[in-house]
């Protein structure tokens, strides 16, 4: 499988465009998928310049419902009517970023970008996992199983929080575009859903202060899942990937990255 970050908070090198938030674009046997859009036309820009054909794409997925995921689908190019899978919650939780206060915990009035979802997308609402294509999973609501991560964004319980999962002969590769359910949640549920160990786990892990994440804990977790490959990206503050860089060895990729299993 192959997967090309179409955003994300840093640029790999000079060719590509970046923002705060997250897109990617997974090429998965014979199934191309969009995981979250970003906030703007910066992942459709990207895919043109890395040459993606984002009219081939059989799905598009949301994590949650923050706008530096879900906004971007207002610049959509698609010329029909793809699959769109998120959770129940994502439509109505939905936030135009322009109403004042931006109060994520209140009511709010129709926004434009759920109006255009609405109008343009196949809708696929699942809280519980769903099989995308023959070993592809939107992993739906995860359960909040371990004891040091919190689960929520502040106040928020964030029940539409989700991932993507593979099994790949390698193991289940987890690509994930917030976390704020939990990083080591999330990895949990990908291993009961595929039935794989965990060989990748890609995306943002929601280690960010001033929020006070469990790091010491997260990193022995990773340490004694043993897992391969972690690359983690936005929603990471910098000295968390630092120390994280510094325990596991690895090369941030950026936007415009392609990461092949």
């Amino acid at each position: 499988m192959k997967i090309r970050l179409l955003n994300e908070n840093l640029v790999s090198d000079l060719l590509w465009l970046a923002e705060w938030g997250f897109s990617a674009w997974v090429e998965y046997g014979g199934t191309n998928i969009v995981f979250d859009t970003g906030w703007s036309d910066v992942w459709r820009r990207n895919a043109e310049t890395a040459g993606v054909d984002l009219q081939s794409a059989d799905a598009v997925v949301l994590s949650h419902f923050h706008s530096d995921h879900t906004r971007g689908l207002l610049f959509h190019p698609f010329e029909d009517r793809k699959r769109l899978v998120l959770h129940p919650r994502v439509l109505s939780a939905l936030l135009d970023p322009f109403i004042e206060p931006p109060d994520r915990h209140l009511p709010h009035r129709y926004s434009e970008i759920e109006r255009k979802i609405r109008a343009d997308f196949e809708i696929v609402e699942a809280a519980e996992p769903h099989e995308i294509a023959p070993g592809a999973f939107f992993l739906g609501q995860i359960p909040r199983v371990v004891p040091f991560e919190r689960g929520r964004y502040y106040e928020d319980a964030m029940e539409d929080d989700t991932a993507l999962a593979f099994r790949t002969s390698e193991g289940a590769v987890v690509l994930t575009g917030c976390s704020h359910s939990g990083i080591c949640n999330i990895c949990t549920h990908a291993k009961a859903v595929t039935g794989q160990d965990l060989h990748a786990v890609i995306g943002g892990f929601h280690l960010v202060n001033p929020e006070k994440p469990a790091v010491d804990e997260t990193i022995a977790w990773f340490k004694a899942e043993g897992i391969p490959r972690l690359l983690p990206v936005h929603c990471v503050s910098f000295d968390i990937q630092a120390r994280l860089q510094t325990e596991f060895g690895y090369d941030r990729p950026g936007a415009g990255s392609l990461i092949e299993i």
